[in-house]
């Protein structure tokens, strides 16, 4: 019963495999994590939503190459980020830059929530709880009538 409850937790569990290759595994240890690093801060082109480790795509394949090749050549991390940031531009990186070019991307969501907020505490402060309401004469009337209807006398 222990065994199946184990084997059926880990099946649940989310599998993160890797779409890095044996053959594109660097023998530094050091350098191997200095890219898997780079790589994780790198958007696949393809899947738009994967960093270039996670994709199976092949410009993604070329991507995880080319940030090796830049590691051999002796490229800082930094560098290396900025060779692909030149070449494929700054949609590249899953964590945009914070700059000028950004700041409405990084502003628009807290201020919209904001002025969101601030719009339902008006409102909200506007509107008074609604009372009994006032009954016209003829719904009196009709009510009255009812009422002499059902009396049972």
């Amino acid at each position: 019963m222990l065994r199946t409850l184990l084997v059926c937790l880990l099946l649940a569990l989310p599998a993160t495999a890797a779409a890095v290759g044996p053959d594109e595994i660097l023998s530094d240890p050091a350098l191997e994590t200095r890219a898997r690093s780079i790589s994780a801060g790198l958007r696949c082109l393809v899947c738009q939503n994967q960093s270039i480790d996670d994709s199976d795509a092949d410009l993604a394949r070329d991507l995880r190459l080319l940030v090796r090749e830049r590691l051999l050549a002796g490229d800082s991390d930094a560098q290396v980020e900025q060779y692909v940031v030149d070449r494929y531009g700054e949609y590249v990186l899953l964590n945009p830059r914070f700059g000028a070019h950004t700041l409405l991307l990084w502003v628009a969501a807290p201020a919209l929530l904001g002025l969101g907020l601030i719009a339902l505490l008006v409102a909200r402060g506007r509107t008074k709880p609604a009372g009994p309401a006032e009954l016209t004469p003829e719904e009196e009337a009709a009510l009255a009538e009812l009422a002499r209807d059902t009396d049972p006398q």
